[in-house]
């Protein structure tokens, strides 16, 4: 499967007992900086473009630094991060840290979390992260310009910073007013100020208009912590809490793994609320916006999350599982002359589904690890045929694993997205063992729909099963439809965002799931490759049954939870045809010249 760019992983620690417990107890001053880097690298599976981390010290001395943040940019970042820490971050009680992907192309050690706002204030400071993409950032930021402010960078990450930030002051502005009011002076103010801000205010006026998936996560100078889930519970996060420590994941294995935890240790963030920890290290939940119609992401049991994770790997395995009749019907039931195997690595679970299915039938079958996963290879040889031969050796097979010409070949995977990595390496790979038959099969249905929440996939035309419709309207002749999907979409665009309905759902409505995997055999079937290739895809209704709590399928569907998704597919299929007509037209006038020439 190709490389998804996607989300992103956050961790946070706060220490309840004084510095000298843990070091007493666990034997190091280090006991917070230790967990930290644990559950980042529990969580490397979630951003290998940068990391950064991030604490404050209660009780650093006045005119000394109190808030420390590293930022890193690599697949290495982690390491470097935490090569470069100081004493002084062993005497923090607070601690964040941040793995990234880009999902918007912006790149950069200035787009890594966290993201610092300063004030002579310790209450004013601000330090935020996050696993988040937001839909209507050019309506956050125009409610920010009419109220007077200029953000310096636009991109929804900073421009939260700063919003919230502004909400921030104005909290700490209306305690300073209720000091005053009680006879309060100087430093018995700043005191009152920290003993007395309530972060639950901060986030309803910050957060209300916002559209997306998130999960935010701040520290404030002053000792505050706080991490928020969006109202739809569309991105994960899991926390955990003693009398020693606060802790809080994207991932619950990640919090089981890291503080030796059940599953019913941890705790997942109700959706729309916030778990608020203050300065004295009292903690709160509190509901922040009402919840919405839950659509908790079902890419992250398929794909994002970790395996090790109970319920994800038992629904993987049930993924796998619930495939074994059309795989068999797919072979037509000849399971002596059939070799079952995976794409690794993150297949793998389905793929004991898969096989656990096959044998409750009473199936004698064979399995074999055909395909292996090579590291990275480097592209430094710049003639493009050069390097797309490199890039065919992504995988390797074991050689002698199927006999030629006679076995069939069932290799399963987690999704099928784009399908280059199945055109240039695995098919290729795969085909010089000489199966009678490769049968493709994805634990996940059809990829058909861009994501807006959170994962780098964002143009419908990077999608086979996409492409796929296309081509088969195009060799139909049914241009009209082609035509009146942009048309309702230029009209939904005109519409309200709140009003906005899905329009690019009608190009797949006249085409059988079948038709569109026939077509994708078809399209990513490599030049001169000899096994015939048929796709079996999991099915809507078997995502449902295999992740029954996980109902966010709008990758599969179109169903998006918000109305800014709505907007952004409705934009991506108009810019889609847009850029296709322009092409077409640059090609015509080009002909046109040349004949005149």
């Amino acid at each position: 499967m190709e490389q998804l760019k996607h989300e992103c992983g956050v961790a946070m620690i706060r220490l309840l007992r004084p510095l000298s417990y843990y070091e007493r107890k666990y034997g190091t001053a280090s006991y917070a900086l230790n967990k930290l880097y644990l559950m980042m690298e529990k969580q490397h599976n979630r951003g290998q473009e940068g990391a950064g981390i991030a604490c404050v010290n209660m009780d650093a001395p006045v005119g000394t630094e109190y808030m420390f943040r590293e930022k890193a940019l690599g697949k290495d970042a982690i390491t470097e991060i935490f090569d470069r820490i100081t004493p002084e971050w062993t005497k923090a009680q607070l601690f964040m840290g941040h793995l990234r992907y880009s999902t918007t192309g912006k790149s950069g050690l200035q787009y890594v979390h966290p993201f610092l706002r300063r004030n002579n204030w310790r209450a004013k400071n601000l330090c935020l992260c996050g696993n988040f993409n937001m839909t209507n950032i050019d309506e956050i930021f125009a409610k920010m310009t009419r109220q007077g402010q200029s953000p310096r960078i636009y991109s929804d990450s900073y421009i939260t910073l700063e919003l919230m930030g502004h909400r921030l002051d104005r909290e700490v502005e209306r305690l300073f007013v209720e000091a005053k009011a009680i006879g309060l002076q100087d430093t018995g103010i700043t005191r009152y100020i920290e003993d007395h801000v309530q972060m639950s205010n901060v986030l309803r006026t910050t957060m209300a208009d916002y559209d997306g998936g998130y999960v935010m996560c701040g520290l404030t100078g002053s000792g505050e912590m706080f991490v928020m889930r969006d109202p739809w519970g569309i991105r994960p996060a899991f926390f955990y809490q003693d009398d020693e420590v606060i802790a809080v994941a994207s991932e619950r294995a990640v919090l089981q793994t890291t503080f030796d935890l059940t599953c019913e240790d941890v705790q997942e963030l109700p959706a729309g609320e916030a778990l608020i920890v203050h300065k004295d290290g009292s903690s709160v939940l509190e509901t922040i916006l009402e919840a919405k119609t839950q659509a908790r992401c079902s890419f992250e049991r398929i794909y994002f999350s970790r395996g090790s994770d109970r319920d994800i790997y038992h629904e993987r395995k049930q993924l796998g599982q619930q495939l074994t009749a059309p795989i068999l019907k797919a072979i037509g039931g000849d399971t002596e002359h059939t070799v079952f195997s995976f794409i690794p690595n993150t297949a793998e679970v389905a793929f004991y589904g898969m096989m656990e299915g096959l044998r409750s039938q009473g199936l004698n079958v064979r399995s074999e690890k055909v395909a292996w996963k090579d590291i990275k290879l480097r592209t430094f040889i710049t003639e493009a045929g050069s390097r797309n031969d490199l890039a065919s050796h992504v995988y390797d097979i074991t050689y002698g694993s199927l006999r030629p010409y006679e076995d069939n070949l069932v290799i399963i995977d987690d999704s099928i997205v784009r399908g280059t990595t199945l055109k240039e390496s695995i098919f290729k790979i795969l085909d010089r063992l000489h199966p009678k038959k490769i049968v493709m099969v994805s634990s996940s249905p059809q990829i058909r729909y861009p994501d807006y929440y959170g994962i780098d996939m964002a143009r419908l035309e990077e999608f086979c099963a996409f492409r796929a419709t296309i081509a088969l309207i195009e060799e139909r002749g049914m241009y009209r439809l082609i035509d009146d999907t942009y048309e309702a979409c230029l009209d939904e665009l005109r519409k309200p965002m709140a009003e906005q309905s899905n329009c690019v759902t009608s190009i797949y409505k006249l085409f059988t799931v079948e038709d569109i995997n026939n077509k994708m055999a078809e399209m990513l079937r490599p030049a001169g490759m000899q096994a015939p290739v048929e796709f079996v895809f999991q099915t809507i209704e078997g995502l449902h049954a295999a992740c029954p709590d996980h109902q966010g399928d709008w990758y599969f569907t179109g169903n998006y939870p918000t109305p800014g998704g709505n907007r952004l597919v409705n934009l991506a299929f108009v810019k889609y045809i847009e850029e296709k007509r322009s092409i077409l037209q640059s090609v015509c006038s080009y002909g046109i010249h040349e004949q005149a020439s």
